[in-house]
């Protein structure tokens, strides 16, 4: 009797399952890989265009709020950049030692701490106005598929937030 020859490894195979997605846990058909990707690019696009400024992609979005709202207390800028306070405070600091920002006690609750914008991050405002057309630019997109995009990703993350509750 022949001893049959030990074949080895099967050979890996490119072969995708049926289905129009393929293999659902390749890398590149994971949707959260591609809005992480897409993220880490506008972070990186924003970091070129904001040193003039001499802001930080998380530093603008709390100046976007800032100038958007006016005073608001800490926890509820938090709220609005979904961001906890361990991540907040360090960023405000810093604004508040560049003369950006003022954190004060509430005058109507004292446990309560409020932001405001300075007349210097007021005037931040007016370098800032050209920004979102300058991204706009770089994406390649029109205006509506901008705004198109914006609408479905909000759409995603409030489904997001209620299946992780739900899940929770």
């Amino acid at each position: 009797m022949t001893p049959t020859p030990n074949p080895g490894p099967a050979p890996e195979t490119t072969a995708r399952p049926p289905g129009p997605a393929g293999d659902w846990l390749r890398l590149d058909q994971q949707i959260c890989f591609s809005l992480q990707s897409a993220s880490r690019a506008f972070n990186g696009l924003y970091r070129v265009l904001l040193k003039d400024l001499g802001l930080t992609y998380p530093q603008y979005l709390v100046m976007l709020a800032l100038w958007e709202h006016g005073t608001l207390p800490v926890k509820t800028l938090g709220e609005h950049l979904r961001l906890d306070s361990g991540t907040l405070s360090p960023l405000l600091k810093r604004l508040e030692a560049a003369g950006l920002v003022r954190r004060e006690r509430s005058a109507r609750d004292e446990r309560s701490v409020e932001v405001r914008p300075t007349g210097e991050g007021l005037a931040l405002r007016e370098q800032a106005l050209d920004l979102p057309r300058r991204i706009a630019t770089a994406t390649g997109s029109g205006l509506d598929e901008i705004q198109d995009l914006k609408v479905r990703l909000d759409r995603l993350t409030t489904a997001l937030d209620t299946a992780a509750a739900n899940e929770a």
